[in-house]
């Protein structure tokens, strides 16, 4: 049984047991037991929908704004215990007090609601909240990430987190693209499932499927994510850059694989020997293209005759640029035989 189906079903139990609670209290004191019956059931729908209404609230915010609450009155009831209002009527007091009391209330709730953990010793001196760390920190993955499928050699080598969330929303998009039309479409749900069912049966990796709310059905998917891990205080994986600048611009912990692999991207330096597969003709006549495992062209001169074949070739150069960054390189053989005229012509 599902998560949100055990709540659904709570909450019919918890309807039916009010209106049978009412329908007996009726029953017993007006001979019918009609009355009660309805008043036991408006109340239960009405304490159902307050519910629905709290989904967002979390207990540490509750816990938060008890203790601004708290601390508006305490303000509250110093400033009207002075004689400021003493020498007013006793409607002009009353109004004042009320006013005093509510605002107070009011700004303290906010601002406690607002300030995090650390904040708080600059109200209680000497008083640091312990910060909460697990050792899993629960990750939430996105679609694009999941069909990446890079983070089953990151969970496993223990670099990430291995509690895993996937939201249900996410899952039915998964679903709706491997029953796609389109081949490509359709080839990227199945990797995706393929990985979760990957993922599902690890014994180095915990995965949850979030029963997420039906009532935000409507809105765009990147949001739903947020909400969730905010929701959830967990972090947000994704390899999508716009996303993980809206998380984090909602203070929202989040992820980017693709920052990750630029910083695991080799550095290359001049000198080095790279072994290259040639794929393709350069730009001028003489040139050849490869390509490292990270996606970086590398232009090698003079190997216009291996093209198609792996040789190894000495980086000369590096350029950026806009759209990355550009290695220039040479054969191996010319490289020696450049480095050895070099040396003659420095002799004599």
């Amino acid at each position: 049984m599902t998560p949100l189906l055990t709540v659904n079903l709570l909450r019919v139990l918890f309807v039916t047991f009010c209106a049978a609670i009412g329908a007996t209290v009726s029953a017993e004191l007006e001979r019918t037991m009609w009355p009660g019956l309805v008043t036991g059931l408006i109340l239960g729908l009405v304490v159902v929908l307050i519910d629905r209404l709290l989904k967002g609230f979390s207990l540490r915010a509750f816990s938060s704004a008890t203790f601004g609450l708290l601390l508006g009155l305490l303000f509250a009831n110093l400033l009207m215990a002075s004689d400021v209002l003493h020498y007013q009527s006793e409607t002009t007091q009353w109004t004042a007090r009320l006013i005093v009391y509510a605002a107070f209330a009011y700004l303290g709730m906010m601002l406690a609601m607002r300030s995090n953990r650390d904040e708080f010793s600059l109200i209680i001196p000497y008083v640091r909240f312990a910060r909460e760390t697990t050792q899993h920190e629960p990750l939430i993955l996105d679609t694009n990430v999941i069909i990446d499928g890079r983070i089953a050699d990151l969970c496993a080598s223990g670099f990430l987190s291995r509690s895993l969330i996937v939201p249900r929303f996410v899952l039915d998009e998964l679903q709706t693209l491997a029953d796609s039309r389109d081949p490509v479409k359709r080839e990227r749900g199945r990797r995706g499932l393929d990985f979760l069912n990957q993922f599902h049966h690890s014994r180095e990796m915990e995965l949850t499927i979030h029963e997420s709310s039906s009532d935000d059905r409507e809105t765009a998917v990147d949001a739903r994510l947020v909400h969730t891990a905010k929701l959830l205080q967990a972090r947000l994986l994704t390899n999508d850059n716009a996303l993980c600048q809206v998380a984090r611009l909602q203070q929202v912990p989040a992820l980017n694989l693709n920052d990750l692999a630029r910083a695991l991207r080799p550095m290359v330096v001049i000198g080095d020997e790279i072994q290259l597969s040639l794929v393709k003709e350069g730009r001028e006549q003489h040139q050849a293209v490869g390509y490292l495992a990270d996606g970086t062209m590398i232009v090698v001169n003079h190997a216009r005759p291996y093209l198609g074949k792996t040789t190894t070739v000495v980086v000369s150069s590096a350029l950026q640029t806009t759209a990355g960054r550009l290695i220039f390189a040479e054969l191996k053989e010319n490289s020696n035989a450049y480095s050895t005229a070099e040396a003659v012509r420095k002799i004599q």
